[in-house]
């Protein structure tokens, strides 16, 4: 059947999917040419089941190597599917490592990045891990790490703080590195410790720099005064975090309350072209 593009019509749907994936063999959420992307499949596999082209839009754009508990997706559907039978339908035309876990219809007006009220992303470092399968979504680390140390320095980068020295290399229109983060939480799972963050947004590789301070904090490579330091003006005088492998990092939720609303609206909160997330 060849694909043509949904038009809008009483039956046009839109619909919100969750998603889950092992980002190990993938080259990141958007789509890229010639390159194996969670976006690209997804859209293959609607394409596939409806005959419909549509354009997929994300939640958070991970980075490749980077795996998903509850990345959130929609789209528009015109093709006489029932939406509670997306989930089995699509998964059987899936690869293993990208599974549907939800879906269903929402307004048309919603859309999964701009109504997103916050984010959780989780960062694992295994400590003396030898578990192979373990380490495709954790970083490995030889030494045990100062828990104690690290939660004390977490608290500081709770709150309105501008985390540019938290950064990637950003895009030119990206002028505003405020975010709010709600939680900063360390905590040890046997053999793993979890740095879990929750927020409105986060800029490109601000959650890779985030855990790799506090991983430095852990083996005392790094103070936590710096951590201030950091968030301040005088961030360029020292070192910035050193960015941890995208393997540890993992989209838990993305959370948008009983009422979703665009959240762009929010005051001092950044346009969305400035949401470039991990």
């Amino acid at each position: 059947m060849a694909p043509k593009p949904p038009c809008w019509s009483l039956s046009t749907r839109r619909v919100k999917l969750t998603v889950a994936y092992d980002g190990t063999d993938f080259c990141g959420w958007a789509a890229q040419t010639g390159r194996r992307t969670v976006q690209g499949t997804l859209k293959d596999a609607v394409r596939q089941i409806s005959g419909e082209d549509c354009e997929i839009v994300g939640a958070s754009r991970t980075d490749g190597g980077a795996h998903a508990r509850g990345q959130v997706a929609h789209f528009d559907l015109a093709a006489a599917i029932p939406v509670a039978k997306l989930p089995n339908v699509l998964n059987r035309v899936l690869p293993p490592d990208l599974r549907v876990r939800d879906a269903r219809e929402v307004p048309s007006w919603f859309n999964s990045r701009f109504c997103a009220r916050d984010r959780w992303y989780r960062y694992a470092i295994a400590e003396h891990d030898r578990d192979p399968f373990h380490l495709r979504t954790a970083c490995g680390q030889r030494y045990r790490l100062d828990l104690a140390a690290m939660q004390e320095a977490a608290t500081d980068l709770v709150g309105r703080h501008d985390f540019r020295a938290f950064t990637e290399e950003l895009e030119p229109t990206v002028l505003n590195t405020v975010r709010d983060l709600y939680r900063v939480d360390v905590s040890r799972v046997g053999a793993e410790v979890r740095i879990d963050i929750v927020g409105t947004a986060f800029l490109r590789g601000m959650m890779r720099r985030i855990s790799g301070y506090l991983y430095e904090v852990g083996v005392h490579r790094r103070e936590r005064s710096d951590g201030v330091r950091l968030l301040g003006t005088d961030r360029n005088e020292i070192d910035w975090p050193v960015v941890l492998p995208a393997r540890g990092l993992t989209l838990m939720a993305i959370r948008y309350g009983r009422h979703p609303r665009d959240c762009r609206q929010r005051p001092n909160e950044t346009s969305a072209e400035a949401e470039n997330e991990q």
